[in-house]
């Protein structure tokens, strides 16, 4: 009978990978809450509603980047600014992911 040969699976992440939508709300709220504004103040500043803004925040829309480069307009930031801190936070979500990745990528060389 021949031998079962078990080769080593790579680790799944815990948690999904986040989504862009998430960390971008997360990114202009946390602007919002420094600059102590309201939803109203800075949703008027953007030219969106109140209602639309909010849900941009809670990442429960894919906002155009026309949007986007309004809403960041309105909290007196770029866009090239609100999006490498977006893309910061995804680098920091993924590292631990990939790390782990590369050391079942070990693993699996070590067994072969």
């Amino acid at each position: 009978m021949a031998d079962i040969v078990l080769f080593p699976r790579a680790p799944r992440p815990a948690d999904p990978e986040p989504l862009w939508r998430h960390l971008l709300g997360d990114q202009l709220r946390r602007r919002r809450h420094d600059r102590a504004e309201t939803l109203t103040e800075t949703a008027e500043r953007a030219g969106v509603s109140p209602q639309y803004l909010s849900e941009v925040e809670r990442g429960l829309k894919e906002p155009s980047s026309e949007m986007i480069a309004a809403i960041a307009g309105a909290l007196d930031t770029s866009l090239i600014e609100l999006t490498s801190a977006v893309a910061d936070e995804l680098r920091a979500a993924a590292a631990p992911a990939s790390a782990a990745v590369s050391a079942a990528r070990g693993a699996f060389a070590l067994a072969a």
